[in-house]
């Protein structure tokens, strides 16, 4: 399925979504594309932001997006190559199954498919601004990656890949 196709199917279905991803095999360079797909749109999702903060605050906007490029596009990958892990050696700590690659599946597949809230999120920080609808936004965010990490980490950990 498309990329989309498959973003769409996750918010029915995390598992299922993460099951057949599994189910195509171990491919580290998918789940790092996944993984710079979604670090790519966060980005994007900055840029709202960070041009109402340059325009509020004077600052230079091309500093402020160098920044926030260099932070996820070189450092998060990294980050979460380490979440992922530490996620694997606690669900194995749990009596959990699966195996390094599912665990890195499940979180960078989690943050690539609520990338679209995180999209609508920096539209409201960058229209709007600080408030009760960035922050609900913000929690609808998080309980939605929180929801798809769980629920694809679940599935990765009971397969026997």
């Amino acid at each position: 399925m498309p990329v989309a196709a498959d973003i769409v199917a996750t918010y029915r279905g995390p598992g299922r979504v993460i099951r057949r991803l599994l189910g195509m095999g171990q491919r580290e360079d998918r789940a790092l594309a996944i993984l710079m797909a979604g670090c790519t749109l966060v980005f994007v999702a900055q840029m709202p932001r960070l041009a109402r903060e340059a325009h509020l605050t004077g600052q230079e906007l091309n500093m402020l997006l160098g920044g926030a490029l260099l932070a996820w596009i070189i450092i998060a990958p990294l980050i979460f190559y380490f979440l992922a892990a530490v996620s694997h050696v606690f669900a194995r700590a749990v009596g959990g199954r699966g195996d390094w690659y599912g665990a890195r599946l499940a979180l960078f597949w989690s943050l690539l498919a609520s990338s679209p809230i995180l999209l609508l999120h920096g539209m409201v920080a960058g229209f709007i601004g600080p408030g009760p609808a960035m922050q609900g936004v913000g929690l609808l965010w998080l309980i939605v990656f929180g929801w798809f990490w769980f629920s694809g980490l679940s599935q990765a950990e009971r397969s026997l890949t």
